[in-house]
């Protein structure tokens, strides 16, 4: 499976802020100690991080009651799909699928960890940038497929991650790496019993590809928390 460690991720302290839950023009009025925080947080953590992604490719097969059928011409005795209310909504005219997980790797969330237990601030800012990153990255990546589809003249769907309403984690989770195998190792990326991802800054989602799809809407329409959320017009890229 393909594999790309080479990213630009262009981030900034506004970033930090957001991914902190915070307003950064209000913090940049009210609190400007936590803006140079996270400027330091900046520096010193992006030469830290160790982006990665790793893609499959899927042809589909097939789309019947909720589940996406997919090909599997390795074993095609073993059936390969991706199934609930969320896939039907949008994998269903699909040709093929793209799965990719993501992440950051595990060194600069261990120095965020260190110093939550001396310096809490500075803890917090280098855990935001860690988020803020992870985030960046599948942005990128999304952004990748987009344009090798539109290359091919085709379309591509929102991006799906487990946990997104209609589609609970450990469904999702479950789904892809059955998918995967063991490949996402290959990026350090593991999957516990409680389908949490470890380095905890990791992503996975799926893409659906074809001349027929549809990417109306956003990530955030999907997410449980939407009502609630300040800052979801700041992610309107995923």
């Amino acid at each position: 499976m393909p594999v790309i460690k080479e990213w630009n991720l262009e981030l900034n302290a506004d970033h930090i802020l957001r991914a902190q839950g915070a307003d950064p023009a209000a913090i940049r009025a009210r609190k400007p100690a936590l803006v140079e925080i996270a400027e330091w947080a900046l520096r010193e953590g992006m030469p830290l991080m160790e982006p990665a992604v790793l893609f499959q490719e899927i042809k589909v097969k097939g789309f019947k009651h909720e589940r996406l059928e997919l090909e599997n011409p390795e074993h095609p005795e073993i059936r390969r799909s991706l199934s609930g209310i969320l896939i039907a909504q949008h994998l269903g005219p699909a040709e093929k699928i793209t799965v990719l997980v993501c992440t950051i790797g595990e060194t600069l969330e261990n120095i965020a960890a260190e110093l939550m237990t001396s310096d809490p601030l500075l803890g917090w800012a280098m855990d935001g940038l860690g988020s803020a990153a992870t985030e960046s990255l599948a942005s990128a990546a999304c952004n990748q497929i987009e344009a090798a589809a539109a290359e091919d003249g085709m379309e591509t769907t929102l991006p799906l991650s487990p946990g997104m309403i209609g589609w609970p984690v450990d469904r999702g989770q479950e789904q892809i790496f059955s998918l995967l195998g063991d490949s996402a190792a290959q990026i350090g990326i593991k999957i516990n019993s409680s389908s949490m991802m470890t380095p905890r800054k990791s992503l996975s989602m799926v893409l659906g590809i074809g001349a027929k799809v549809g990417n109306t809407g956003r990530t955030c329409d999907y997410c449980s928390v939407s009502a609630t959320c300040k800052y979801q017009n700041h992610y309107n890229h995923l």
